[in-house]
């Protein structure tokens, strides 16, 4: 029996917000629930059968902090409230909700989306070495350049160094500093994105200039020690088994690393191995290091880039 009930929305403000952008929300709350949703100004209009329309009420209201108070919300959100409620952790969904990583200078909270970002997160503070691996958009490298950034601002560290392998830009080159840096600065792109939307442009400057923030290939970490830093290795995927292991055993007392990539998306040779599939195989054992898997429904880009990963997926079987 299909009934209609209407679901009254406090403001315009929270109208646009739970809707979302070509109410991509509501089609989504519609595929999950099997409901047909409408929004009509500020009034939505659920029709289903009662459990259903059941459903469609308890998936707003566990993302109400959000919508109530203007703040958009994604197909991510819903998906991960949904998974909430068929598997009995709204409690745990609260606290992933409340779990704020850092706020930008537009003053916008930060916090997982989905529970295996936070259990990354989680992993990230209670472990010194953590490896994440998953597709594009999964936000492995941002929350860790976020989590970097907080700890830096708060002296739990004296440094953050941000470095990754420049396959492309030839690190076996033998380029001269100035050079190699330029061309690998591109590829850098979006650990300095994140570094940006917490720390003023200019402020950065100062930092990297007084070496409080180092942004470099992984050819310049061979032979140091880097004590009471936080490292981020991005695109870990295109090192070697060799450059791996030299990365690893950089670490120093009171250091922090944390080693993101994709296995699926390697710019390395056809006949060469990645040292983050090896490091896999031979760390997955060892105490005191986590290895944190990511999939494509923890993607937070466009709706478009998870079926994309999941297209791919499918394909490469």
């Amino acid at each position: 029996m299909t009934e209609t009930f209407t679901l009254q929305l406090p403001t315009p403000e929270s109208a646009i917000a739970l809707s979302g952008i070509q109410e991509e929300n509501l089609k989504t709350l519609a595929r999950q629930t099997g409901a047909a949703i409408v929004l009509r100004g500020q009034d939505l209009l659920i029709s289903g059968t009662p459990n259903q329309i059941e459903l469609v009420k308890r998936l707003v209201r566990s993302l109400e902090d959000y919508w109530s108070a203007g703040k958009a919300i994604s197909s991510v959100d819903i998906l991960t409230a949904r998974h909430a409620l068929d598997t009995h952790q709204e409690a745990e969904l609260q606290n992933l909700q409340e779990d704020v990583l850092g706020r930008t200078r537009r003053g916008d909270a930060i916090r997982a989306k989905t529970f295996r970002q936070r259990q990354y997160i989680k992993d990230i503070r209670s472990h010194d070495l953590t490896f994440c691996i998953g597709p594009a958009g999964t936000g492995k490298t941002y929350l860790a350049a976020v989590m970097a950034i907080q700890a830096l601002l708060a002296n739990q560290y004296e440094r953050l160094i941000l470095t990754r392998p420049a396959v492309e830009a030839g690190e076996k080159l033998g380029f001269l500093p100035g050079d190699l840096q330029q061309k690998v600065n591109p590829y850098l792109r979006p650990l300095y994105d994140a570094l940006y939307e917490f720390v003023d442009p200019e402020k950065i400057s100062a930092l990297m200039e007084r070496g409080v923030i180092e942004v470099a290939p992984i050819a310049y970490m061979r032979g140091r020690t880097l004590n009471n830093a936080f490292i981020i290795v991005d695109e870990a995927q295109n090192t070697t088994p060799a450059q791996m292991k030299m990365l690893l055993t950089r670490i120093g007392f009171r250091s922090k690393m944390v080693v993101t990539g994709d296995l699926t998306q390697t710019d390395l040779l056809p006949n060469q191995l990645s040292g983050l599939g090896m490091a896999e195989k031979i760390l997955r054992s060892v105490d005191g290091i986590a290895f944190c898997h990511l999939s494509k429904a923890d993607v937070v880009r466009h709706s478009l880039v998870q079926k994309i990963v999941e297209a791919y997926e499918h394909h490469e079987r």
